[in-house]
């Protein structure tokens, strides 16, 4: 099974569906709230971000190589098999 691992925040509630959504499917994942990082890991997630996609956008998902901006089912379906 692909890794999968996101950065989410705390308040965001398109981010709590998405960590549902990989939960309902017992499908393991790590996640860091950005808002609740510390300001060095703050710094090191965004660098991160805009490496992938050239902003910053919230829930940031990473499904093995592939990133996912925003709740989107279909895609996480299709890049989890």
């Amino acid at each position: 099974m692909k890794n999968v691992s996101m950065y989410t925040l705390s308040t965001c509630p398109w981010c709590r569906k998405t960590k549902k959504f990989f939960k309902d499917r017992n499908i393991p994942f790590e996640y860091v709230d950005y808002d609740l990082a510390g300001e060095e890991e703050q710094e090191r997630i965004s660098r991160d971000m805009m490496k992938y996609t050239g902003h910053i956008a919230f829930p940031f998902v990473r499904i093995g190589d592939d990133v996912i901006i925003g709740y989107n089912p279909e895609k996480f379906e299709e890049k989890i098999k």
